[in-house]
């Protein structure tokens, strides 16, 4: 059978009890169907990055499942239907990844990968002189013309605006 990772969002207002009965639901919905899920994880509360249905935060949840597509279809067909649940992201896999989720790992034990330390990092123009930036606004050295808005009427002007016809 086909492995699915699904992870959904529920409502901020639910208890942490109510949202990992959730879990229990969908999950009775994919055995029913001739699934089984592998693992569950109960994410929390987490705020997200804008607004769903008037809601700033809500409870993720995320399963790992070995299931036939029908039953894939028919949880995410309930999960719409729910009022409690906000969004659903199901994905198909090859194969589940060990241990817990990069999410419920701590912060010291997730690895790193190969960054460098704050020391090699490259410079991008940090000990350049500060006379070669432009200047937005006051006189250019190339004499006239060319701002932002300025140049109109044909009077050489720097700056944003130029001067202020009246």
């Amino acid at each position: 059978m086909p492995l699915y990772e699904h992870v959904f969002i529920s409502r901020q207002d639910l208890s942490s009890a109510q949202a990992e009965g959730l879990i229990e639901h969908f999950t009775a919905v994919i055995t029913d169907n001739g699934g089984r899920i592998v693992e569950n994880e109960y994410w929390g509360v987490k705020t997200m990055a804008y607004k769903i249905n008037k809601n700033r935060k809500g409870h993720y949840a995320y399963l790992k499942s070995d299931a036939p597509s029908a039953a894939v279809q028919e949880m995410e067909r309930l999960m719409g239907l729910h009022d409690d649940v906000m969004r659903i992201l199901t994905i198909k896999v090859d194969a589940h990844g060990e241990g817990p989720s990069v999410q419920m790992q701590k912060r010291d034990e997730r690895e790193r990968g190969d960054r460098p330390d704050r020391g090699d990092r490259p410079s991008f123009g940090g000990d350049r002189d500060r006379g070669d930036r432009p200047s937005f606004g006051g006189e250019r050295s190339g004499g006239g013309g060319g701002g932002f808005g300025g140049d109109r009427g044909g009077a050489p002007s720097g700056g944003f605006g130029g001067e202020r016809r009246r």
